[in-house]
């Protein structure tokens, strides 16, 4: 395994190329985001996608969320109503994940049968160096092993999943505490699809409109995306 050391607040550009040409190899990658440490792949690729569900034994019916460099890189991959673009412009860059209706161009096992993806901007400039890099967001699962306890640091890796992915970038540790929330628009409101680092009031303050909360089991009682 191949390990880069990189700054968390100044990401050299030299580092960042190596861990890109990684990804458009097809390799997998450990990284710390604004919450936990992730792993990445080109999520344009079916062959990486596929290694990413096989190392992290992930269920093929869950979908895997997305980290971009900016609300522009975003929209690319993703259909965002004027809803879904007030709550990233009051909430990006950080853990707020938005699920909107998937654009052409990405692996079918990333929307795991869906037609949705759900992507954040992190409030972590080697997260979005990488994004912004690759030209394409990243994938945004946690690194561990599926039902694992998600890491916030390279020392709590799990030593079975550090013998499977290919890379890490060493940035130090990551802030840790509650995984970004995510949420949905629907004809009424919002819905909130898992808690997480964003209270729940807050993005109803900066929504419009009337909102409800909906358990979705597949997302809501999975704690090991950031």
């Amino acid at each position: 395994m191949i390990t880069l050391t990189i700054s968390p607040d100044r990401p050299d550009p030299q580092v960042v190329g190596e861990a890109v040409t990684l990804l458009r190899a097809g390799r997998v990658l450990g990284y710390a985001t604004d919450t936990l440490y992730g792993l990445a792949v080109d999520p344009r690729r079916e062959d990486a996608v596929e290694r990413l569900f096989v190392l992290k034994g992930r269920d093929e019916r869950t979908p895997v969320p997305l980290i971009a460099a900016d609300l522009a890189q975003a929209q690319r991959i993703g259909e965002f109503g004027e809803r879904e673009l007030r709550l990233a412009e009051s909430f990006w860059p950080g853990p707020l994940t938005i699920v909107v209706p998937a654009r052409p161009g990405l692996a079918a096992r990333v929307l795991a049968g869906g037609r949705t993806i759900a992507v954040r901007v992190p409030a972590h400039a080697v997260a979005r160096a990488l994004a912004r890099g690759l030209g394409s967001p990243i994938t945004a699962t946690s690194a561990n092993l599926s039902g694992h306890p998600a890491p916030a640091s390279l020392s709590q890796l799990d030593p079975a999943l550090l013998d499977r992915i290919d890379a890490v970038l060493d940035s130090g540790p990551a802030p840790g505490g509650p995984p970004s929330t995510i949420v949905a628009a629907t004809d009424d409101g919002f819905r909130l699809l898992r808690a997480g680092a964003i209270a729940w009031d807050r993005v109803l303050r900066s929504a419009t409109g009337p909102a409800r909360t909906e358990r979705r089991t597949e997302i809501d009682e999975r704690a090991d995306d950031g």
